[in-house]
């Protein structure tokens, strides 16, 4: 079993002068669901290397059993700050591809062709594809078969509009991720606000929120058995 872990090379929150990137637990959670299944991860990003870490997922009040685990694990920081380029990964096989999350992909992942391909070929050879919270931006250009875009009639969710406005980046963020997913004919579900919500509908799994990382994991792993 062997799973690619895409995350975002983007730090930059709009003009706002913040740092952004991807949210800790968003990556650690699934990380661990799969590592102890016993898959083979593979972590990727845009330009490689060490992607950017949303500073407020690593703050005190941010921290879940997921995310200490990893903060002790050399290993896992490790393959960290090694991702591989997403290019170079394109023409590999993997049995499922994850998304997490934080806002970094709004402004990179969202227009990157390298994971629009990646993504259409998952899909086109029937494996599960998953994202998390702002993850889902990836399917605002992803276009299906019959070139309509993929998430049209299908159930999905991701971080909603209220959740957008609670942070207080409503007004900062590049689209709305809800609108983008209903212009694209998704039929977007969700609920409560930080409270965890997953949808799966065929190979495709969306996770609301952060609370929502480990149980979008568990559900990619179902699939896969």
């Amino acid at each position: 079993m062997k799973i690619l872990m895409v995350l975002t090379s983007h730090d930059r929150l709009g003009d706002t002068g913040h740092k952004t990137g991807f949210w800790l637990e968003e990556f650690a959670a699934p990380y661990y669901v799969f590592k102890d299944a016993g898959a083979q991860l593979v972590l990727a990003s845009p330009k490689g290397g060490q992607p950017p870490l949303d500073p407020k997922s690593d703050a005190p009040d941010a921290q879940t059993a997921a995310t200490v685990r990893f903060n002790e694990d050399a290993e896992a920081l490790s393959a960290l700050a090694n991702t591989r380029r997403l290019k170079d990964v394109l023409d590999e096989t993997f049995d499922a591809v994850f998304y997490p999350g934080g806002h970094g992909p709004l402004w990179d992942l969202a227009e990157d062709a390298d994971s629009i391909r990646l993504i259409e070929q998952a899909f086109s050879a029937g494996k599960p594809v998953a994202a998390v919270c702002h993850g889902p931006a990836v399917f605002r250009h992803t276009r299906g078969a019959l070139g309509e875009p993929l998430v049209k009639d299908k159930r999905v969710t991701a971080f909603s509009d209220e959740e957008e406005e609670a942070v207080g980046l409503a007004g900062v963020v590049p689209f709305s991720l809800e609108d983008a997913l209903k212009k694209n004919g998704a039929h977007y579900e969700r609920g409560p606000v930080w409270q965890s919500y997953v949808v799966t509908d065929g190979k495709l799994v969306t996770g609301q929120n952060p609370a929502s990382s480990e149980a979008a994991a568990e559900d990619v792993l179902r699939l896969l058995r």
